[in-house]
């Protein structure tokens, strides 16, 4: 297996600096054409290289996007890291910065609190989270256009994890309407019973949610009442962070997409006139 992924990599390598035909790819691996040819379709299905029209191998630009994922990823984390760190201390709770990669929502960072000592939360910086038993989840799934978030869906496969798991697709809808309203989401124990959590969007100088922060708890530390009175706190922050992105209260969401799937950015001002009301 480790020859296999070297292979792979040379391939790449090779493919960057000049397009490859097979004869060339089996060649440069000291392998059969057939065994070359086996890992150039791997690495094309994974858009890591292209076949040409002239039947010969180039650089793909699956390793590009992963690069910008990578590259935005960072950046984000950069931009967001003295307000997660703020919004930390002023709660005393476990803070989370999660963002779409690919089909999945991965927590980019993570604030522990020292609450947290006896018991620890099981998300981790890198872990994937449960796209439709999570805040952060819902609140990056609130505002996909709908062709996106029917995709990413088609995959998922509804499981109870607990008593307030939404275990179907109509369920999840409705709630996903109401993050739109209120420009926030919650988690009630809906993936481990005893955490709970609130969660806002981030946007980016077009007005699109590229990422999530949240504030976490377990329920013996903090009712899920108790973080939603934090909720000014938190959307100050996701307001912050957006800003750091160049987004203003003023900038539109980007691309074409219904009024019923994206009703444009909620300011941190009247989520909490939502709150007070």
């Amino acid at each position: 297996m480790a020859q296999t992924v070297q292979r792979a990599i040379e391939i790449i390598r090779r493919s960057a600096e000049r397009p490859l035909s097979l004869t060339e790819a089996a060649v440069v691996l000291g392998v059969h054409k057939s065994t070359a040819l086996r890992i150039l379709q791997t690495l094309e299905a994974a858009r890591f290289v292209r076949k040409t029209g002239a039947g010969t191998y180039v650089f793909g630009s699956g390793l590009i996007e992963l690069s910008e994922v990578a590259l935005g990823s960072m950046d984000l984390r950069q931009l967001a890291s003295t307000h997660l760190r703020r919004l930390q201390r002023e709660t005393g709770h476990t803070v989370h910065l999660a963002q779409l990669t690919g089909d999945e929502i991965i927590y980019i960072d993570k604030v522990d609190s020292p609450a947290f000592d006896a018991v620890k939360l099981p998300s981790r910086i890198g872990r994937a989270v449960s796209i439709y038993a999570s805040a952060v989840g819902k609140v990056i799934l609130a505002y996909l256009p709908r062709d996106e978030r029917d995709r990413l869906l088609s995959h998922v496969r509804f499981e109870r994890h607990t008593d307030t798991t939404l275990t179907d697709r109509a369920s999840l809808e409705l709630e996903l309407i109401q993050v739109r309203e209120r420009g926030w989401a919650t988690d009630n124990g809906e993936h481990d019973a005893y955490v709970m959590c609130v969660a806002a969007p981030i946007r980016d100088s077009r007005g699109e949610v590229v990422a999530a922060v949240s504030i976490t708890a377990i329920e013996v530390i903090a009712t899920l009442a108790q973080l939603e009175a934090r909720l000014p706190l938190l959307l100050d922050t996701a307001a912050l962070i957006s800003a750091e992105l160049g987004h203003s209260a003023e900038t539109a969401p980007g691309g074409s997409v219904g009024t019923a799937d994206h009703e444009g950015p909620t300011s941190a001002r009247a989520s909490r006139r939502h709150l007070r009301g």
